[in-house]
């Protein structure tokens, strides 16, 4: 723990380590105040979450809670302690050089540790799938079918008897292993689906897979890691929060742009990109699209119908100008989310 006060020239004090109890942190206020009426915490994000910046807030205390992606570090500084760190927090949030993250609030988190439970259960389930399918090639069985893990794939891996009791032990342990994990993903979706009924952030979970390529598990996952997509004053915003812009370095007239920044939220990030292959077809509204549609308000649709419009025609644009399928997509996802943050903003003002 360190502190520095607002004037300019004044020293970095060093605290020494504190405990994490909250009469440790009550313990530290009351010492802080005694030197100041007016107090600011900060702290990086980390897998600690924020409790801590809750608990301040509960106070009536400001806290910042910053990326360590985002603090500014010299080239040439290659030292990293616990007392270092804490003294260039407080440096640079004298000087207004932080910039803070956003911080959900509790019922939003509860939903985004859902959709993040399922991806690591959909993760847990292709690898065991991987390692059985390459216990089977080792031992040359191969499907003869034409879709894995489907019906009929299921019952030829019930019939495989191994050469000898241990490797039929192993097999059936990787049978088991890819049955646990798709139960625990069924177990997760249905529960997604009854808790996010009654979410403050429904309606535009709701409104936004009016849009091709959004269906449940893409709209649940970008408004879980994004909270309220309006706390963005434009579109421009929210693409560079997704990490969708392109990077530059540019110096006198030369300007060259490279790939995508990465920053911000990865878990939104991919389920946009996946959303976005839906528009390298012709723009149409599907049966499964028009279910979702029948009960949004006109204006929603038209937005829908309107990004659709331009994000198909401007992917076979792009691809007739020799552009990699990937960066098309990359394109496309970025102006998806600015259709996403009109139909919020279409959603608030109904409200």
């Amino acid at each position: 723990m360190a502190y520095a006060t607002e004037k300019r020239n004044s020293e970095v004090i060093f605290l020494g380590t504190i405990g994490t109890r909250q009469c440790d942190i009550d313990k530290l206020i009351r010492k802080l105040h005694s030197k100041s009426a007016q107090l600011i915490f900060v702290y990086e994000a980390g897998p600690c979450g924020y409790w801590l910046y809750r608990y301040l807030a509960k106070k009536g205390l400001v806290c910042w809670v910053v990326a360590p992606s985002l603090i500014p570090k010299k080239a040439g500084d290659r030292v990293k302690t616990d007392r270092r760190d804490a003294a260039q927090l407080a440096r640079l949030m004298r000087s207004g050089d932080l910039t803070p993250v956003y911080v959900p609030e509790v019922e939003d988190e509860a939903i985004r540790d859902l959709v993040r439970a399922r991806e690591d259960a959909i993760g847990d389930l292709k690898a065991a799938k991987y390692r059985l399918k390459a216990f089977l090639l080792r031992q040359d069985i191969r499907y003869e079918g034409k879709a894995n893990w489907g019906a009929a794939h299921l019952r030829w891996l019930a019939e495989i008897v191994c050469p000898t009791p241990a490797q039929q032990c192993v097999f059936q342990e990787y049978v088991r292993a890819v049955s646990d994990p798709h139960e625990r993903l069924q177990r997760l979706e249905a529960e997604l689906h009854e808790q996010v009924k009654n979410w403050r952030l429904y309606p535009v979970v709701e409104a936004i897979q009016a849009m091709r390529g959004v269906q449940f598990t893409v709209a649940v996952t970008v408004i879980a890691e994004l909270g309220d997509l309006t706390r963005f004053e434009n579109p421009r915003q929210l693409m560079s929060y997704l990490g969708l812009t392109p990077s530059e370095c540019s110096s006198g007239e030369r300007r060259r742009q490279g790939g995508i920044t990465k920053a911000g939220n990865t878990h939104a990030r991919r389920a946009m990109i996946e959303g976005a292959w839906a528009y390298r077809y012709p723009a149409k509204v599907s049966r499964h699209l028009q279910l979702r549609l029948e009960h949004l308000p006109k204006a929603i649709q038209d937005i829908a119908w309107k990004a659709q419009v331009r994000l198909c025609k401007r992917y076979r644009r792009l691809l007739a100008r020799g552009k990699n399928a990937n960066q098309v997509v990359v394109a496309i996802a970025r102006e998806m989310a600015a259709f996403m943050w009109a139909i919020a903003r279409e959603v608030q003002t109904a409200h």
